[in-house]
């Protein structure tokens, strides 16, 4: 269970909850440009833009959750089982596994309109990246500096969908959320209208009643609507202070805490939460036991380097 959005203030600004129920050693990882990236059904990628983002590195491989390219191109993958379909090996596509799609997007495209171009080649391939990491059911969300898009690998092929809202969660598929967010279109930070005739005695007794009926369980779907109405009304003073701490509050919206949602392999909670200023390359998170903004920022550092640079983050 996760939840991605995109916050357009005087600068792009892009991150995601990842909620489970346990870590695999996440930390925050830059790939520089010259880090060969090596491929499961094609030739090792040795040149690329540089990324951002939280990954599990697993021999030498950066497994990223999300990250952000140097031109401003961020990916984040959710959670989506019982939907994912991946395939056999096609010798007409681009074969790439699951696992390696980040660092591909990321690495080739600036644009959504690159990754339009590029993804239409792509056959995601059923590889495993290793019997102890078997291969997680994900769709995707990508946001440039201008819009986003949600991709899910469905049974009849790789969708790419225009994402207006730009946020995602999980289950069901992108369309369902796009229809749903249909019942709650009379929602507003005001006071509530009354569709009374005026002889019937109503009042607003409190604020916020306007947005009386705004979800408030974990549910996917509740989740995609709370976070599009708080993303949505948020305000913030244009300055990167107040811009990364109203990106957080909205993430915070919508954040489990241990306890409210049980999965079968124990309570799934929001273990960390991440925020990317796009257009700067500077990566912020937090994380369950730890609510302090933390942040690294890729351009201080040398990214030409042949290494990946590992920052650990406590608690993960």
């Amino acid at each position: 269970m996760c939840t991605a959005i995109c916050y357009r203030s005087n600068a792009s600004y892009f991150g995601r909850n990842l909620d489970l129920h346990r870590g695999y050693g996440e930390s925050v990882v830059i790939t520089p440009r010259k880090y060969e990236i090596k491929m499961r059904c094609r030739e090792p990628i040795k040149s690329h833009y540089a990324m951002i983002g939280m990954a599990c590195v697993a021999d030498g491989f950066p497994l990223y959750y999300e990250a952000t390219n140097e031109m401003g191109l961020s990916m984040a993958g959710l959670n989506f089982p019982e939907n994912a379909v991946y395939h056999h090996f096609a010798k007409e596509k681009n074969n790439v596994t699951p696992f390696e799609l980040i660092p591909l997007v990321l690495g080739q495209c600036a644009s959504i309109g690159e990754v339009k171009a590029l993804l239409e080649k792509v056959n995601l391939v059923n590889i495993d990246f290793s019997e102890k990491l078997p291969l997680s059911p994900l769709h995707w969300m990508i946001s440039d500096k201008k819009c986003s898009v949600a991709v899910e690998p469905l049974k009849d092929g790789l969708k790419i969908y225009d994402d207006p809202f730009e946020v995602l969660t999980n289950n069901p598929p992108f369309e369902f959320h796009r229809t749903y967010v249909n019942h709650y279109m009379g929602l507003g930070i005001g006071r509530a209208a009354s569709r009374f005739k005026e002889s019937i005695p109503v009042e607003n007794y409190s604020l916020g009643l306007g947005a009386l009926s705004l979800p408030g369980d974990f549910s996917s779907a509740s989740r995609f609507v709370r976070a599009l109405f708080v993303k949505e009304n948020s305000v913030s003073e244009h300055s990167e202070r107040s811009n990364v701490n109203q990106f957080f509050h909205v993430l915070n919206s919508v954040a489990m805490p241990k306890g409210c949602v049980l999965a079968d392999e124990g309570f799934e909670y929001t273990r960390y939460s991440s925020c990317c200023n796009a257009d700067r390359g500077i990566y912020y998170y937090t994380t369950y036991d730890n609510s302090q903004i933390k942040s690294v920022n890729m351009h201080d550092l040398n990214l030409n380097q042949t290494q990946l640079y590992i920052f650990a983050v406590e608690g993960l």
